[in-house]
This record gives structure tokens, sequence and C-alpha cells, in this order.
């Protein structure tokens, strides 16, 4: 595709500068569509692991982080990141393994600051796995393949759900847990989302989230569910760099590196979609250089997550629809996002008040974002022309993966480190997933190498 040819399509192409008014506008549009995806991650793990007090500042440098993540991606500093407008946020992927680890060094007696070092000296080392992967991105691809990414992809969203429905009826130890309060809440949310999202103006579409997340706030607090009497928080949140320590384990590392490892190559796809939007190459040495750029920004972004106190960063997808409805693909206005992000994160009482959202409105919401999961893979598994081989190796990679979820009881007579281990859905069934791409041989009447590559 070139970009000559197609740059009119576009109002502000990729070295555009807009001027500051056209920029700030579209930034907001952007900041607006990725604002509750970068924070629903922490509210989400702040509430199961009980970090308490701790959230605010959480959320608040998951902010400051995604908007530095955003300007490197945008400025792409000594070919550090994809030089397009790659809106860095955290990671939902990552959920399930970041509770794990949570959750062992609770395990161990550990209370907000144990399990917060645990989680991000992990999720810290992990990082350079993208970070050396990204040199040779390109050439993973033939390990994980379409087949593995929509596996897990699918493992990641079904194993989350549980946490939706569980915040939904009003969240795990909730004195009127499932009452018919909270389940009308919730199901409130869900119902504004799915009505928003059908409709044909392109902003209620696009705000549909936030505007759910609005409604049911304000519902809650005319139920008197919400107090603001308890909102303390500083005026401005400093950034330091592992305020919380730092902690490893191999039970809670393993489980995280298995989920760099397949972000690598959904970045890989997402930065793919952003060239397109953005009139750019999807192929030769200016796209695989993009690539890996975007790629290495990806895991420099979340070490520096992981130093500055939050978890894991990756490229938004859903912004790549604000370019396309905006027409604005300018690489400087991911400066004005950055800008705007890292604003909001310095004021933590933000978070504060984000913090006050009832279970059940949040849960209605991640409910459709955790479904939303499931579906990107299962619209992946979709393409896959499904023979015999890979209906085997799906079959033993859900078996696996969510078997241990659905009986958990089999591996508790196991040592502690092989159920920290196998005990975690996208650890069991990727590593299925991936053990059978290799080892499986491919059916005798598989089209030759050449053939494959030309088809897909």
């Amino acid at each position: 595709m070139s970009a000559d040819s197609t740059d009119s399509e576009l109002l502000y192409p990729l070295d555009a500068r807009p001027g500051p008014v056209e920029a700030t506008f579209a930034a907001l549009q952007h900041v607006l569509a990725s604002f509750v995806g970068i924070i629903t991650p922490t509210l989400i793990i702040g509430g199961v692991l009980g970090l308490g007090s701790e959230v605010p500042y959480l959320i608040s440098m998951s902010l400051v982080v995604s908007g530095v993540g955003t300007f490197i991606q945008a400025r792409r500093p000594f070919g550090v990141g994809a030089g397009l407008i790659c809106v860095q946020g955290t990671s939902f992927a990552f959920l399930s393994s970041v509770l794990a680890a949570g959750f062992i060094a609770k395990a161990k007696g550990g209370g907000p600051e144990e399990m917060l070092s645990l989680i991000f000296g992990v999720c810290f080392l992990g990082a350079f796995i993208e970070v050396l992967l990204s040199q040779f991105i390109h050439k993973l691809q033939h390990v994980i393949t379409p087949l593995v990414t929509g596996i897990v992809i699918t493992i990641i969203g079904i194993s989350l759900i549980k946490v939706g429905m569980t915040d939904l009826a009003g969240g795990v130890g909730a004195d009127d847990f499932g009452s018919g309060t909270n389940l009308a809440l919730g199901l409130g949310v869900l119902l504004t989302i799915i009505v928003l999202n059908r409709a044909n103006n392109p902003w209620l579409r696009l705000s549909s989230i936030i505007i759910g997340l609005s409604v049911g706030f304000m519902v809650a607090i005319m139920l008197g569910k919400v107090s603001f009497g308890n909102i303390s928080a500083p005026l401005i949140s400093i950034p330091t760099p592992f305020k919380y320590g730092f902690d490893f384990d191999w039970a809670a590392f393993l489980p995280i590196a298995l989920i760099y490892l397949i972000t690598a190559i959904e970045s890989t796809g997402d930065l793919t979609a952003n060239s397109i939007v953005s009139r750019q190459p999807v192929k030769g040495p200016v796209y695989l250089a993009r690539i890996r750029g975007g790629v290495l920004g990806d895991g420099l972004n979340s070490a520096l997550a992981a130093i500055f106190n939050t978890f894991p960063n990756t490229t938004f997808s859903q912004n790549n629809g604000v370019i396309q409805l905006t027409g604005v693909a300018s690489r400087y206005v991911g400066y004005y996002i950055g800008a705007m992000l890292a604003l909001l994160g310095l004021f933590p009482i933000i978070g504060a008040v984000l913090q006050l959202i009832p279970k059940p409105v949040l849960g209605g919401a991640t409910l459709v974002m955790f479904g939303t999961v499931a579906a990107a893979g299962i619209k992946i598994l979709a393409t896959e022309q499904l023979d015999r081989r890979k209906m085997l190796i799906m079959a033993v990679s859900f078996g696996l993966g969510l078997g241990v979820i659905l009986a958990p009881e089999p591996l508790s007579k196991m040592p502690t480190l092989v159920q920290n281990i196998f005990g975690s859905a996208i650890t069991s069934g990727g590593l299925a997933a991936i053990l059978l791409t290799l080892f499986l041989p491919e059916p005798r009447t598989a089209l030759p190498p050449e053939a494959g590559e030309q088809q897909s």
C-alpha cells in the first residue's frame, strides 16, 4: 500500500503538524477512547487483591506511564517506538497472571506492599523478554501462529469473565453479594453499553463504555451505594521508582513471561492495523522497522511501568478506530495525548474518585470488555482452516487451560510450585498450544509453506 496515493484521504497525514486547537481536539478523543481501558485493570487488580488505599496512587501512575509511553511511541527516540499514534495503556492480557502473582505473595502472609513488590519485580524482568523478541519478531510468527494466539486470547477472555461476573454481583466477600439491586445495577450498565454501541452516531459508539459507567455511577449515588466522605488523596502524586520494593518468584514469573511472548505477537497485529489506517506501508523495510520499534517500545514502556509502580503496557487497538474516524494520523497528536494522560495522572484525586465506582457498575462494563477479549480470540481462530491437527491442538489447549479453572482440585495434591505455575489457565493452555504446534507434524495434505504464506 502506498502512502502517497492515499494520503489525500487523511485530514492530517503522519508527518503533518495540526494547529494546537485541532491537535488538542483530536488528542482528547483518543484520551476519551482509552481512559477507561487504562485505569480499569488497576481497579480490578486493586479490588481483587484488596490493595485499598494504594489504588489511587496506582491509577495515577498508570496514567502517567501511559502518557510517557504514548509520547515515546510517537516521537520514536533512538529508534524506540513505531512513529505512529500508538496509545499505550495497561494491558488486560496480564490480569490473570498479575492476580496470580499477587495471590502467591498473599499466601505467604504478605500485605499490599509485598504483593506489589512481587508483581512489579516479575513484570520488570519479564518486559525484557518482549524487548528481546522485538529484534526478531517476524521470525517468531512461525512459532506463535494465529492458532496459538487465538487460543491464548480466548482463554484470557474466558478466564477473566469470572472476575467481571463476580463484580457484577457485588464483589468477593460483599454482604449483599448477588442481591437484586446489585444485579439490576450491573445489568443496567451492560444494557446501556449494548444500546449505545448499536447507535448510528459514531460518538455514542465511541463513548458507550464511559457513558455506561457514568450512568451506573449516578444511579448508584441515588441508591446510596456511593459515599464521598472517605475521599482522601494528596494534591499531586509524585512518581517514585520501585516505591514498594523489588521481589521475585519463579512461579509468578513464568505466566507473566508467557503473556509478554503473546502480547509481542498481538502488538504486531495492532501496529499493522495502525499502519493501514495511517496510510503507511505494510510490507518492506519501513514497515519492518516500525514493527520492531513498536514492539521494542511496548517492552521498554512495560519496564518503565514496573519501575514507576504500574502494570504492563501495550498498544491499544481501539485508537486505530479513532484515527479512521477523525482522519487525523499525525504522530504529533501523540505528543498531546501523552501530555494529557500524564497530567491526569499527576492528580491522584481522580483515582480516588474512580475507586468509589461500585463493583456492580464496574462489573457491568468489564463483563463486556472481557467477553470482547474472548470474542477477539474466537475471531482469530475463525480465520484458520481448521484441519484435524489444529482441532486437536485447540481441544487439548482449551481442555487443559479451562480445566484448571473449572476443576482446580486435581492440582491440590501437587507441590506448591506446580500449583502456582499450572494453576494459571493461560500458562497451561498457552504452553500446550505452543508445544503441540511445534511437535505435532503437519498433515500430509497440507499446502507447501510458500502456498500457505501466499494465502495468509
